[in-house]
């Protein structure tokens, strides 16, 4: 099993550096994970154009050499570049594609009640992308696990990626940045602030490198050097 940070995201509004609007476009860190016959993109988040050349200075890869897309949400910065693999297995968690669903369609039909074209034709085009995606096993391939860190949404799942000797996590939005690392703050906008304390504190437990949702991949500062 072996793993490269593709692209390092960001955060369109960090609260950690005092800013209350967006001043920049956020997107999520997007991660290839290879273990076995599997390759696969976690957190697609740029858009096509741009994922397609990082991949190809990262790796040497082409979209269609990615066999399966990985997201650790349905945020819209987490899979701006989704589409670009087309030929792939597209995955989530069970329990963010169930929450999610019930919620897009609800908002689809009250806005097409309202008579809210635009909105209600959004809504429709990523219902039909969620209903593309499967609901991830357990297991994504050897050594490549899921692990569920609810609270940002309500069913965020990062990546547990097991290697000989260290453990990597792939935390997502659950920690999405080195401040918020560093200083043990969650998102302040997320639905239920105390699961995604729980869950944070789940990622420090665990891991000894964390892949940040929207940062690069750090060393946990909690364990001994290694």
């Amino acid at each position: 099993m072996e793993y490269r940070i593709i692209s390092i995201g960001a955060l369109d509004i960090h609260p950690l550096r005092g800013e209350r609007t967006a001043v920049r476009t956020g997107h999520a860190t997007t991660t290839l994970v290879r273990s076995g016959q599997t390759t696969i993109l976690v957190d697609p988040g740029l858009p096509p154009q741009p994922l397609a050349a990082r991949l190809e200075e990262r790796t040497g890869l082409k979209p269609g050499d990615i066999t399966h897309v990985y997201m650790t949400s349905f945020r819209p910065d987490v899979r701006r570049g989704l589409e670009l693999f087309d030929g792939s297995s597209w995955m989530i968690a069970e329990r963010e594609r169930e929450s999610v669903g019930v919620a897009m369609i609800e908002a689809f039909r009250r806005a097409a009640e309202s008579g809210e074209e635009e909105l209600a034709a959004a809504l429709e085009k990523d219902i039909a992308l969620l209903r593309r995606c499967e609901a991830a096993p357990d297991r994504l391939a050897p050594r490549v696990d899921l692990f569920p860190l609810p609270g940002v949404t309500p069913g965020l799942t990062g990546l547990v990626l097991a290697g000989p000797r260290h453990t990597t996590v792939i935390a997502g939005d659950a920690v999405p940045t080195e401040e918020h690392l560093t200083q043990g703050k969650v998102l302040p906008w997320a639905p239920d602030v105390t699961q995604a304390r729980e869950s944070f504190a789940e990622v420090i437990e665990i891991a000894d490198l964390i892949i940040l949702g929207r940062d690069n991949l750090v060393v946990n500062p909690t364990k001994r050097p290694f």
